[in-house]
């Protein structure tokens, strides 16, 4: 039976990129090697971070005067980061989900910060609008797409401040204007690779500007100067990032991925909202995300969940459960799930209406 990945993260890659990385894992380039024992400091492994960094600019088209990075961590040690480095008297933030919290959280000691807006009162089902953002603070952080409440910021926001992102699970879903960012970050175990490895967009004269002494893990200062080689890098998850960057690039690139996010999301959508048994999460439909597809029962049919889930998991439906605080089912819709994983979803859905 066909499995159709649906997981939130570590979630679905192209199947060309796991069979690259497998063979690579086997034998590096023919050198008898694998990935795994190879030094970092190979010649033959520069040239995959060289060629990952390149792929990045030019798929996001990336200005001159910004450095891609590769670091450990996870997008939850640039919570960190991020004030460490950026933070010298204020920060705004815009509160649109436990991630975005746990980020404002980490800021707190490094600064005040200011919360422009929040949906946490109606449990994070739309994205803030008409907020101020004030004009003395040293950045404004967005998180784009908020993986456990299925609501997604589809543009970037007009502001007079530095920006700050975490892209975490929609980075190369859709065209975004970098110039407008000083730092752009997330994990990689979403749209781009295997868990363990974060990326890092960071404006280069945007550091080095605070008081305070940074550690020399933490400042982006020391990652720009050595290349993401200060310390060992993770070696195989930016080897399949590489093949997941030439991969979209052969797709089509951001814009091809914005319209296949859109195609799966629509379809899916549409049954949710045609099919009497569910219904979505999110209040304000032009907030929906295209990546994180939430849904729950319909009130009277609740009893039923449990039913729709054994169900839907026999009929090869991986990862739909939705996120404890939240409840229902989270369809995850990444850049590597083919259309056909949704046809199935949905015929899935329209099945069990049928039995019901």
């Amino acid at each position: 039976m066909k499995k159709h990945n649906f997981n939130a993260g570590p979630s679905i890659l192209p199947r060309e990129v796991i069979e690259k990385t497998a063979q690579a894992i086997l034998d590096f380039n023919g050198s008898g090697l694998s990935l795994m024992e190879i030094s970092h400091r190979a010649k033959d492994f520069q040239p995959v971070v060289d060629e990952a960094v390149a792929l990045f600019k030019e798929l996001l088209n990336i200005p001159d005067g910004y450095s891609v990075l590769f670091l450990g961590g996870g997008a939850s040690l640039e919570f960190c980061m991020v004030p460490y480095n950026f933070l010298e008297k204020k920060a705004a933030y815009l509160n649109t989900g436990t991630w975005a919290k746990k980020a404002m959280k980490e800021a707190k000691a490094f600064g005040e910060v200011v919360e422009v807006a929040s949906s946490a009162d109606a449990n994070y089902t739309f994205i803030p609008k008409g907020y101020e953002v004030p004009s003395d603070v040293d950045y404004f952080h967005i998180t784009t797409n908020n993986t456990i409440y299925g609501t997604e910021l589809h543009a970037d926001p007009e502001v007079n401040v530095p920006l700050v992102a975490d892209m975490s699970s929609d980075i190369f879903s859709r065209p975004v204007d970098v110039s407008k960012y000083i730092c752009i970050y997330g994990g990689a175990q979403k749209n781009l690779a295997p868990a363990g490895v974060t990326f890092v967009i960071v404006k280069n004269d945007a550091v080095g500007k605070v008081s305070r002494h940074i550690p020399t893990m933490l400042d982006y200062q020391t990652h720009i100067e050595k290349g993401s080689m200060f310390n060992t890098p993770p070696v195989v998850p930016i080897y399949a990032a590489l093949q997941t960057l030439r991969w979209l690039k052969a797709q089509g690139g951001v814009e091809e991925m914005q319209r296949r996010a859109k195609l799966r999301s629509d379809m899916l959508y549409a049954e949710i909202d045609r099919n009497k048994l569910f219904r979505g999460t999110v209040t304000a439909p032009e907030d929906r995300s295209y990546m994180n597809i939430c849904f729950v029962m319909a009130d009277e049919y609740k009893e039923l969940e449990a039913d729709f889930l054994k169900f839907a998991t026999e009929k090869g439906m991986v990862g739909i459960k939705g996120h404890r605080s939240v409840g229902g089912f989270r369809a995850s819709c990444y850049n590597a799930l083919p259309v056909e994983s949704v046809q199935a979803l949905i015929d899935c859905m329209q099945e069990f209406e049928k039995m019901h």
